[in-house]
């Protein structure tokens, strides 16, 4: 079970924590409740945190369809997006932060027109990782635009290791960001969050910082 006490105790620490660094920058904290139940959700939004992360289309689906009807969440899907499933979710999502290709850019076009939509890049070159290369992501944001959906920003993954090692990573995403005019950059997870902050970072997403360690699956 989750203890809302305690998570209200680390959304402190975490909003501590960033603004020692963001330099009084706007940056947004998405709860990660990737294999955590409803009760992560009911304490991340009893805490203030209304933007709530989900990787899998079945586990955020079942969450949404459990919330209290006093209960309002904006919903974020953050893994990796099979075009079968944007149907389901079209109703559901708030942003869709892991669109990396034209296929995904014209499904949710055609079931959630207008959507809002974040567009994956793939910083570490980990085929196992979502996101289209940097050198694709201006012709995949002007398709969008084209498509009528609302281009925010851009996402991206740092790699698996020192949280260093993801920082050339993430200033090539902001850099990119700005270049195309871009306010939202969602860089950054409980283990390289200082170093995206440092870099540019508009948008966390966190999970373990919030919940301690996520349940084995």
């Amino acid at each position: 079970m989750i203890d809302p006490a305690l998570v209200e105790e680390r959304v402190t620490a975490l909003r501590d924590r960033i603004d020692r660094i963001a330099d009084g920058r706007n940056v947004t904290i998405v709860a990660v409740t990737k294999g955590f139940g409803l009760d992560a959700v009911l304490a991340a939004l009893r805490c203030g945190l209304s933007c709530v992360g989900e990787n899998y289309a079945q586990e955020l689906l079942a969450k949404a369809g459990a919330l209290p009807a006093d209960a309002a969440a904006e919903w974020h899907f953050l893994g990796r997006l099979q075009r079968n499933k944007v149907r389901s979710l079209a109703p559901v999502i708030d942003l869709w932060q892991s669109v990396d290709r034209a296929e995904l850019i014209d499904e949710i076009a055609r079931r959630a027109p207008g959507a809002r939509i974040l567009v994956q890049a793939n910083l570490s070159g980990e085929s196992q990782k979502g996101g289209a290369a940097l050198a694709e992501i201006p012709a995949l944001v002007e398709r969008a635009g084209e498509a009528g959906l609302l281009v925010e920003g851009l996402m991206g993954v740092g790699p698996e290791g020192v949280p260093e090692q993801a920082r050339s990573g993430f200033r090539a995403l902001v850099a990119l960001a700005d270049q195309l005019a871009l306010p939202c950059r969602s860089i950054g997870m409980t283990a390289d969050l200082e170093v995206a902050l440092q870099e540019g970072s508009t948008m966390i997403r966190v999970g373990g910082a919030l919940f301690g360690p996520r349940p084995a699956r």
